[in-house]
This record gives C-alpha cells, sequence and structure tokens, in this order.
C-alpha cells in the first residue's frame, strides 16, 4: 500500500500574512492613557491647590480668608470628582460618590456651613491629593512615555505596576469617609422615615378616635340627655333609649380597645410575642399556624417592630392573597454577636406581590431599614408568597 502525500503549492490565499494583533490589550490602552494623562491634571490640581491654600492662607487674618478657604475646598472637591470620573473610566475604580455638603440653608445658617466646610475631611484629602499627585505625574508620564517609545516587550507590565499604584492612591484618598460617612447618610434618612411614621400613627390614631370613639360617645351623651328629659314624662321612652345607650357604650368600648391595640397590645406586654401573634393568627379569615422558637424575650422595641410587622402582613393575606393558608415562624439567628430576629410569614396564594411604591410591603420596608432590618419578598405569581424579615436582636431593658 502506497501513502499518497498531497503537498499545497503556494497560492494567492497561501500567502496572506496572519491577521495582525495588537501589541497591547484594551485595558493595558487603558491604563497607558492614564498614566500619559497624569502629568496634565496633576499640573492644574497641583497649581490650584497650592494658588488656593497660599491666598486663603494669606487672607485668614481678614474677614474673607476663611469664606475664601471654604470656597476653595469646594473646588477641590470638583477635582477629586474629575479624578474618580478618570478613574472609573481608565482604570475600572469604583469610588462612591461623597455625600454633599449642605448649603447654608440647611446648614442652619451661614457659621455652620462655613464651618462644615471647613473640616471637610474629603477636600482635604482631596488636597493631600493633589499635592502628591505632581512629582508621580511626572514619573509616570516618563515611564510610560519611553515604555511606548522604547520599551515595547514590558510596556504591559510597567503601566500595571503604576496603575495599581494609581488605584491604590483613588481608594485611599478620593473614596468618601469609609463607613461611618454613610452610615450617617443611611441614619439621616432613616431618622426621617421613622419621624414621618410617627406622624403618619399619630394622624391615625386622631381619625379612629375623632370619627369612631369620639362620634359614638358624643350621640351616647345625646341619647342620655334626652332619656333624661323623657324619664318623668315617658318612663318606657327613656328606658328604650338608656338600653340603646347601653349598647353605645360597649360599641365604644370595643373601638377603644381595638385602638389600643393597635398602638400597642395588652397581650404583648404581658405574655410576648407567642400569645400575640396567636391572637392575630386568630382573627385572620384563613387558618395561620404560629410557631415562636425564642428562649427570652428582645427589646419592647424590636418586640413591638415584630408584632405590627405580622400583623400587617396577615391582613394582607385576609385581603388580597386568596389562600386557604398561612404560617407565621419567629425565631432568633446566633450568626453574630447579639443575633438576629428573623420573621418569615408564608401563604399559597395568588402570588405577585412585590415591594412596589406606595403600597403596604415598601412601607413595612422602610420601617425594618429604620432599625437596621431586612425585608424580603418572594411572590411568584401563582405559587404563593414568603416574606422573611429580620431584625437586630437587642436585650430587653
Amino acid at each position: 500500500m502506497t501513502a499518497r502525500i498531497q503537498v499545497s503549492h503556494p497560492g494567492p490565499d497561501n500567502d496572506r500574512p496572519p491577521p495582525v494583533r495588537p501589541a497591547l490589550g484594551a485595558v493595558a490602552w487603558k491604563e497607558t492613557v492614564h498614566l500619559l494623562g497624569n502629568l496634565p491634571l496633576a499640573l492644574v490640581g497641583f497649581v490650584y491647590t497650592v494658588t488656593m491654600v497660599a491666598t486663603a492662607g494669606g487672607l485668614s487674618v481678614t474677614a474673607i480668608g476663611l469664606p475664601l478657604l471654604a470656597l476653595g475646598l469646594l473646588g477641590s472637591r470638583q477635582l477629586g470628582r474629575v479624578e474618580r470620573a478618570r478613574a472609573r473610566v481608565l482604570l475600572g475604580v469604583r469610588v462612591e460618590e461623597p455625600t454633599p455638603l449642605p448649603g447654608p440653608r440647611r446648614a442652619g445658617g451661614f457659621f455652620p456651613w462655613l464651618w462644615a466646610g471647613l473640616k471637610d475631611p474629603v477636600a482635604w484629602r482631596t488636597v493631600l491629593y493633589e499635592l502628591v499627585r505632581l512629582p508621580w505625574g511626572v514619573l509616570t508620564f516618563t515611564v510610560a512615555l519611553v515604555g511606548l517609545l522604547v520599551l515595547w516587550p514590558v510596556l504591559p507590565y510597567l503601566v500595571r505596576w503604576l496603575s495599581n499604584v494609581d488605584r491604590l492612591m483613588v481608594r485611599g484618598l478620593l473614596s468618601p469617609s469609609d463607613e461611618l460617612e454613610r452610615r450617617i447618610a443611611e441614619l439621616e434618612s432613616d431618622r426621617g422615615v421613622v419621624v414621618d411614621t410617627a406622624a403618619a400613627d399619630m394622624r391615625r390614631i386622631e381619625r379612629d378616635l375623632h370619627d369612631g370613639a369620639q362620634a359614638r360617645l358624643v350621640a351616647l351623651a345625646m341619647g342620655l340627655g334626652l332619656a333624661k328629659e323623657k324619664l318623668l314624662e315617658d318612663p318606657d321612652a327613656a328606658a328604650a333609649m338608656v338600653d340603646e345607650a347601653h349598647g353605645e357604650v360597649k360599641l365604644a368600648l370595643q373601638e377603644l380597645r381595638d385602638l389600643a391595640r393597635g398602638i400597642h397590645p395588652a397581650v404583648l406586654t404581658d405574655r410576648g410575642l407567642d400569645a400575640a401573634l396567636s391572637a392575630v393568627a386568630s382573627r385572620c379569615v384563613v387558618p395561620v399556624k404560629v410557631a415562636v422558637d425564642l428562649e427570652e424575650r428582645p427589646a419592647a422595641a424590636i418586640e413591638g417592630i415584630a408584632y405590627f410587622t405580622v400583623s400587617e402582613l396577615l391582613q394582607n393575606v385576609s385581603k388580597h392573597a386568596g389562600a386557604r393558608g398561612a404560617s407565621v415562624e419567629v425565631w432568633r439567628t446566633s450568626g453574630t454577636a447579639s443575633g438576629r430576629l428573623l420573621i418569615r410569614v408564608s401563604d399559597d396564594g395568588r402570588g405577585g406581590a412585590g415591594v412596589g411604591g406606595g403600597s403596604g410591603l415598601a412601607g413595612l420596608a422602610e420601617r425594618l431599614r429604620a432599625v437596621d432590618g431586612v425585608f424580603a419578598v418572594d411572590s411568584p405569581e401563582g405559587q404563593g408568597t414568603v416574606v422573611t424579615a429580620e431584625l437586630p436582636w437587642r436585650v430587653r431593658g
């Protein structure tokens, strides 16, 4: 058997050179552009910073020195914004923008605004960043330019090393004040939610008193007045009116009990979550299984939030879920030093619930976030709803 070998002769197709590939990838090119741009931007930032500090320092003995320094620090914040944007585009560094400083009106006047601007840590770190950038910008510009012209084989390694230093500088000097500043912003937002919620609860209580028990007591007083007038001339009519007033008293007492339960139920104070949630479940239109696994009671505030969360969720089950049954589970986790209080309310209804704007679930989520809680809804269409709430565990005083 003879092996047949096929030899390809050069032709038009075989003479084509391999496709051209770039010597540097896209990331390396972006890093190179960033390093080349360091010098001109560092010059601008250095000149601005030195001029601002020198001018404001020289005029500090006058009335305009400190306000001028505060305005200059606001300008430094804008330079930091530019550098963060450049690092985000060219280096892929995602640094959150710091919280804006409040204006004179929100700060409470000119002097509180001036003091906040003068001690702004974000602006002063940007000043330090601009001062150290000039020598670094000269070095990175020189190395990147020489690498482009001469050191092609090692250029990707050089720009990566220098860019990593730039990334560290941006994260270290141009980021917000770590978790503290973000936490302050979150607490300010949560404080507004708590204040709004308290005001809404107060309006609800006033409305319930005015439209319910108060109106019923006024009618009761009028009925008793008429009965008093008829007591001598028509005792039978007066007795009927007193009997009707007695019924009105019972209804008024029931409305007051319901209102008190809405503020803070006595069973929760006396017997804790297990008994209180069982009482709530007994008023639900569908059968509800309640399982509370707590060795001790949490703080009264956390206990109250947990109660009203379950109460509102079960009201949603009664009104909207179309379920045949529901369950409530409450337990304490031990993942952290003090643990967390977990609540799970589930039903087998139609599903489709969501934390949309303006919904009752959105209000619950805001209330829980105001106390460092977590609120999650899993509600696929036609497969029921599972709502999980998590609250910080606080020791009962």
